[in-house]
């Protein structure tokens, strides 16, 4: 199947709708029972898998990128939060964009979905690692922040172990249940975004057809009425002009104005 081609300005509508729904979806996140309090889950990949499927991967980073600056005017991780989030959501969308543009149909999304889940889970690791838990260790002791882990499973050593068992499968899980969500709803949302824009498309066209089409009317007209005035020899002086009565001997030329030609002599005897 084919890509169907958007129009520039509908792209960046839809990117921006996308963009605002994926934001919203952030702030409602919410917590799971299966992991630390501070973990929250929230669906606002959806959104962002379904413009990369739709639009290409571009429009899925960009996404991501509005949501988390959206989002970032409310944070309480100093912004550290939303950059992890915007890495791992880009992990997410372009693996699974560019798979699905290669293969367009539900084989490549559902394989584009996998991967970009197994990926966005993989370097969990090391965005967490590097980036995400050490800002939050000046808020929280490491040793507090294992120790909740450890109330869910006794069995974590390390900070590395927690990541391992609990962050990296609670990311892949994460991405499945955003892409098995884009599944239900990505088809019937696909078909009226083409409609949208094929409707505008016909509607343009219309309104240049109706433009072209007043244009020939008016230059017709003007031609017409070029042509009703043209240059005629005074039967009488023999003078020639394009006005109504000669301006030599005063003589009528067009009937469509003033009546039939007149001897000027005649007139003047009146």
């Amino acid at each position: 199947m084919s890509k169907f081609h958007y129009s520039k300005s509908r792209y960046i509508a839809y990117t921006a709708i996308f963009a605002a729904l994926s934001a919203a979806l952030m702030a409602l996140s919410f917590s799971v029972p299966f992991m630390p309090s501070f973990i929250k889950l929230d669906f606002s990949e959806v959104p962002a898998l379904i413009a990369s499927f739709a639009l290409g991967p571009v429009s899925g980073v960009l996404v991501c990128l509005i949501k988390n600056l959206i989002n970032v005017t409310m944070t309480t991780t100093g912004g550290v939060g939303e950059l992890s989030n915007f890495i791992l959501g880009v992990l997410f969308v372009v693996p699974a964009g560019l798979i699905y543009k290669k293969k367009r149909d539900r084989v490549g999304a559902l394989i584009g979905s996998v991967v970009g889940s197994v990926i966005m889970g993989v370097l969990s690791l090391l965005t967490n690692y590097y980036i995400a838990y050490p800002v939050y260790e000046n808020f929280m002791p490491i040793e507090a922040i294992v120790g909740m882990y450890q109330e869910i499973f006794g069995g974590v050593n390390g900070l590395w172990e927690c990541l391992l068992i609990f962050n990296m499968p609670y990311t892949i899980f994460k991405g499945l249940l955003c892409a098995a969500i884009t599944f239900l709803i990505y088809k019937p949302i696909s078909y009226a975004m083409k409609t949208i824009d094929i409707k505008m498309r016909v509607h343009r066209y219309d309104k240049l057809v109706e433009k072209r089409e007043k244009q020939q009317e008016d230059k017709a007209a003007a031609t017409a009425e070029e042509g009703a005035h043209v240059s005629v020899r005074c039967p009488f002086c023999g003078a020639v002009t394009d006005k109504d009565v000669c301006p030599f001997c005063g003589a009528r030329l067009h009937e469509k104005s003033v009546g039939s030609a007149a001897d000027p002599a005649s007139q003047n005897n009146r």
